[in-house]
């Protein structure tokens, strides 16, 4: 768990990495979009891989997601399956739903690890956010990551967060990277753990937008009334300039960006968030993804970025 920009999806390609070679692993992955990007990314590592899209996966708790997990289970039959929740999503849901007598006799439930950004533990629109404090409430294990880029008055904060736990966390640590103690896995889940808000945030998705571009599917948006996200899918024969792209994403990403794209050097995976963007490379996907969650409306402006970026056919 996480909230926005954390660092899960490198949390989970380091885990995925340094498994044990013989082990076979999984992915249930949600994101806030309609555009799914992380699954795109572990896929391309040779990750078996399950997406639940669209909103936060405690919405899709129940039928979406219990179709999801039956289909992992009987094609991958990992030896491990990693459940990845929307950083806007709330956990409760989600763990009683891996948690009923229908996946009891399955799957053995361990303990639940939630990144922090210590930076964000100062700022209201985090710390009063419900989903942000429940992801934090219902961890076994709480991880600050980006500690790097910490002062002593979030890592202050951060302790303060960890120590007013109740029950008391397995684990808290602090990491850069997202760098996570394979251990940390095994933990056993304390049942006892429980949300600070009785409800669960509902989403609506938006509507389905033109297609204007040479996307296969123009942006496609969903909001939850707070955060805005608007997602484009490339064919894999749409190539991006590379050095124009990273200008634009610099320029025109709002809050937060992940894509997987084809560029003129080859796949990368560009990771923009708070005002930083990294970029990776990656396998090559068959298609370009793109992801923008944003507070106020950007489509038109990223679109427009977008496009000119694209090399000519």
């Amino acid at each position: 768990m996480g909230f926005l920009g954390v660092g899960k999806t490198t949390a989970i390609l380091q885990l995925l990495a340094d498994k044990a070679r013989l082990e076979k692993w999984a992915v249930l992955v949600n994101e806030f979009g309609v555009v799914g990007i992380d699954g795109a990314i572990y896929a391309s590592q040779g990750s078996m891989v399950k997406e639940v899209p669209g909103g936060c996966m405690c919405c899709a708790a129940g039928v979406p997601m219990q179709v999801a997990v039956n289909r992992l289970l009987r094609d991958a039959r990992p030896d491990r399956l990693l459940i990845e929740p929307s950083g806007l999503g709330h956990p409760r849901r989600v763990l009683e739903t891996l948690d009923s007598e229908y996946f009891r006799g399955v799957l053995d439930l361990r303990a639940s690890l939630c990144l922090v950004d210590p930076r964000k533990l100062g700022d209201s629109r985090y710390c009063c956010n419900e989903n942000f404090v429940d992801q934090i409430a219902m961890a076994d294990v709480l991880i600050a990551n980006k500690v790097d880029l910490a002062d002593a008055h979030a890592l202050a904060l951060f302790g303060e967060w960890a120590v007013q736990s109740e029950p008391a966390k397995q684990v808290v640590a602090q990491t850069v990277q997202a760098r996570l103690n394979r251990a940390w896995l095994d933990l056993p889940r304390n049942p006892h753990r429980k949300a600070r808000y009785s409800h669960h945030h509902i989403s609506m998705p938006g509507e389905q937008m033109p297609d204007e571009s040479r996307s296969k599917k123009a942006a496609m948006h969903h909001s939850d009334g707070h955060f805005h996200s608007c997602g484009w899918v490339f064919p894999g024969e749409c190539v991006f300039d590379y050095s124009l792209l990273y200008s634009e994403i610099v320029h025109s990403a709002q809050l937060r960006l992940k894509g997987v794209i084809s560029t003129d050097r080859g796949w990368f995976l560009f990771n923009y968030s708070d005002g930083l963007l990294t970029v990776s490379r990656t396998g090559p996907c068959p298609e370009s993804r793109i992801e923008l969650i944003h507070t106020e409306d950007a489509r038109n402006e990223m679109e427009d970025s977008l496009r000119k970026c694209l090399k000519p056919l």
